[in-house]
């Protein structure tokens, strides 16, 4: 209800029914007019913070909307619901959009237009995270639109907004009467020290050994996704476990919320008499055909065969089969695909292509493909393939990331390309995706524990996974060939790492879990269950279920299973490449790292960074300064470097008594002449230190413009200027060039072997070392 001040317009809009009964409402002698809310909200504790949702004060239209606030961080999630499915639909079209807002942490946009733009690659990944555990929870035949969005109001920098978003999307839902089968609630696992951590802060993360995200209902898990430090199978499952348990009280926070506030719930409306006769037709039709077609085993072939028993069904349709008959028609034979393969493998432990349940597919492992490329590998397993290359670079080549919680550089990338040929299709090619960005993010925390720190290995690495082949989880052949790809760039992994993805087939209290699944298994089965790592350990676990929940007793046997498996495909890839190489690719930048006094770094700078372009620029190096004083210098060749590291020396170091310089003679006057001999720095060798012999006339010794060779005999005691001498170079003390001089150099960081300044050394030749197993 609006409540309006009673002056005679608003008089006037009640008598034409305008508004409903005004109400006179005086504040201070002002007239205002008052908005009443109904606001419902359910408190929390959960992991030691409040979780408040509160609906009813917010984006009211909406079918359903929730602000939840968990420390200071606040995210409005909201839900609508199209009220009639599209005519010939036969797929559900849920959307999902997280969005945050520069405004939530006291920022402006960066870039010209100020404003925010398509979503960033963090919003993508957090999109995908909500969307994960909510579509298992639609029900089959449910096609209406439905559009959830999430959006940051306020991040307090310590609360990351992804676990409020799963909440506060789950709540939307159950409010709005959509039918969503929830509702799910979602934790954050740390582990350090032998003990769990819920929802850590954001400090909290960067020291723990497991970042695990789980999500659910009170039945069981449907989503997991983690990175982790070579953790053990068991600590993996009893975080699932720990997270599990300890969102209990926030789905009944919103089980309580939804019986203040929630809606009707919508019908479904029952199908029709007219499609159990046409379900009935289609199968008496096409079952024992698309039995022999599901007994083919290479993919394109049985994907012919598949396709042909559905142009049968089109036929037997006839042209005059409406919209909605053909959308009938697609789920029937959909259903029907499901039911073959299922009942296969459920009784007869029978697969697609006759292996055992827990079977790897045949493998290739090649490295050094490319012969240009820093590092490269193709991996095969079964019809699944990928070509990836490990790509070295400078600090320039990082990636500047600007978001909520601030500006930071990223320098391990990983790139991840899904072409339509690589399942013989044909299709657009353009900016990835969030399947491509979220398969390039699983492949990322599979590696990113193994990757050495920058002061062990100062290199920014880019691996891209060009997908050439697809039948199965191209995400963990790309985790397979991006550890032979880094191992054969020379980047010093502790250890390979491995993946493999699982599946299940569950009908009531039979289930089946399958490893190594292939297209058709994971499209039609229950699960698809991801699991990389090492020997020691678990590096990454993703997984997403398509029914209600899953047990821990199906977990757990994926995990074992699983383990089996990477060790299989482990073995493969070492006899392919055991171990990193020692040597860089020759067309890899070289590196040489020293350390500067801190404040030198200004000097080295220059204004504007002149000084440090000035050196960029003839030298052709590149050159990165860290706050710390350490200095990364990258050339192509030995010859660049040694270039790049004089100057540096020459501007940070400081001249040493007794030593050798050689310079260019800047003037010449009537007591002697001014040598330019350190840098930029110059010194004056006097008339009677320029020759051994008596000199009436300077200019028949040495000439302005003339390279000389000076000693550094010491400085003057009062003005501290430097005094030069060249008849002493005859006899110098500690005699060396310019360059070879060290003293003045800054301190080196010590290499990989403790022997003195770091130099990775070029690889002479790359043999085509490929083996096949």
């Amino acid at each position: 209800m609006v409540n309006i001040d009673y002056t005679p317009l608003g008089k006037m809009w009640k008598d034409v029914g305008v508004i409903e009964e005004p109400r006179e409402f005086i504040e201070k002698g002002k007239r205002m007019s008052e908005v009443k809310f109904q606001i419902e909200q359910e408190e929390v504790d959960f992991g030691g913070r409040k979780l408040i949702l509160e609906t009813g004060h917010i984006a009211r239209q909406a079918d359903g909307a929730v602000v939840v606030t968990y420390g200071e961080t606040k995210v409005l999630c909201t839900v609508v619901g199209a009220k009639k499915a599209a005519e010939a639909a036969d797929f559900f079209p849920l959307t999902v959009h997280y969005q945050e807002r520069m405004y939530a942490a006291g920022k402006i946009p960066g870039g010209f237009f100020k404003r925010e733009g398509k979503p960033t690659e963090g919003e993508t990944l957090i999109s995908r995270l909500i969307d994960r555990p909510l579509r298992p929870l639609f029900p089959d035949g449910f096609f209406n639109e439905v559009q959830v969005v999430c959006t940051v109001l306020a991040h307090d920098q310590e609360n990351n907004p992804d676990i409020p978003s799963i909440i506060g999307a789950s709540a939307a839902l159950a409010l709005s009467g959509l039918p969503f089968q929830g509702p799910v609630a979602a934790a954050r696992v740390g582990y350090k020290k032998g003990e769990f951590i819920l929802n850590p802060l954001r400090k909290e993360i960067t020291s723990s050994q497991l970042d695990l995200v789980v999500a659910g209902t009170k039945d069981g898990v449907l989503m997991v996704e983690s990175e982790a430090q070579q953790l053990s199978e068991k600590i993996m499952l009893e975080a699932v476990k720990f997270g599990h348990s300890h969102f209990a009280p926030v789905l009944e926070a919103i089980e309580s919320l939804c019986k203040k506030a929630g809606k009707p719930q919508w019908k479904i409306p029952e199908l029709p008499k007219a499609f159990s006769e046409l379900k009935s037709s289609i199968r008496k039709s096409i079952e024992k055909d698309l039995r022999k077609a599901y007994a083919i085993r290479p993919k394109l072939e049985r994907r012919d065969a598949v396709a042909e028993c559905w142009d049968k069904v089109e036929a037997e349709l006839g042209a005059e089969a409406t919209s909605k008959t053909i959308s009938w028609a697609k789920r029937i034979f959909s259903e029907l695909e499901h039911e073959l393969l299922r009942t296969d493998i459920l009784e007869k432990s029978q697969r697609i292509d006759g292996r055992a349940l827990d079977e790897v597919r045949p493998l290739s492992c090649e490295v050094a493909f490319l012969p240009r490329a820093h590092g490269s590998a193709l991996f095969t397993r079964g019809e699944t393939q990928a070509l990836v290359v490990a790509t070295l670079g400078s600090g320039e080549d990082e990636q500047l990331v600007d978001g909520l919680v601030g500006d930071y550089k990223e320098r391990f990338l990983v790139h991840y390309n899904f072409p339509p040929f690589a399942v013989g299709e044909t299709g657009r090619l353009g900016a990835p995706g969030r399947r491509e960005i979220g398969h390039g993010r699983l492949a990322w925390r599979a590696l990113h524990p193994l990757i050495p720190s920058a002061s062990k290995f100062p290199y920014t690495i880019r691996i891209v996974s060009e997908i050439t082949e697809s039948n199965g989880s191209s995400s963990m052949a790309t985790v397979c060939g991006s550890s032979l790809a880094l191992m054969d760039a020379g980047v010093p992994l502790p250890k390979p790492v491995a993946g493999i993805a699982m599946g299940l087939v569950k009908e009531g209290d039979k289930f089946a879990v399958l490893t190594d699944i292939m297209g058709d298994e994971d499209h039609l089965g229950d699960m698809d269950f991801k699991v990389a790592g090492t020997e020691d350990g678990v590096t990454a676990l993703q997984m997403d279920i398509k029914i209600t929940s899953i047990t821990f007793e199906i977990m757990e046997q994926a995990l074992e299973q699983a383990h089996r498996g990477r060790q299989h495909i482990a073995k493969k890839m070492a006899e392919a490449l055991a171990e990193p190489r020692q040597e860089l690719s020759s067309y890899a930048p070289q590196i040489t790292s020293v350390r500067i006094d801190r404040d030198k770094i200004r000097d080295l700078i220059g204004p504007g960074g002149k000084v440090i372009r000035e050196i960029c620029d003839t030298t052709g190096a590149k050159i990165d300064i860290e706050d710390d004083g350490s200095v990364a210098v990258f050339g192509q060749n030995q010859e660049v470097l040694e270039k790049a590291l004089a100057q540096i020396n020459a501007i940070v170091g400081e001249p040493e008594i007794g030593q050798v310089y050689t310079g260019p003679v800047v003037k010449v006057t009537d007591f002697g002449v001014f040598v330019r001999y350190f840098g930029n720095r110059e010194g004056l060798v006097h008339v009677s230190e320029i020759s051994t012999k008596r000199v009436e006339n300077i200019e028949d010794y040495v000439r302005e413009g003339d390279t000389v060779q000076v000693v550094l005999l010491g400085f003057d005691a009062r003005t501290r200027k430097p005094r030069l001498s060249m008849k002493a170079v005859e006899n110098p003390k500690n005699p060396s060039s310019s360059y070879e001089h060290t003293a003045g150099r800054p301190d080196s960081k010590p290499s990989r072997d403790g022997k003195g300044e770091k130099k990775t050394k070029p690889r002479a030749s790359r043999p085509s070392s490929r083996k096949e197993s």
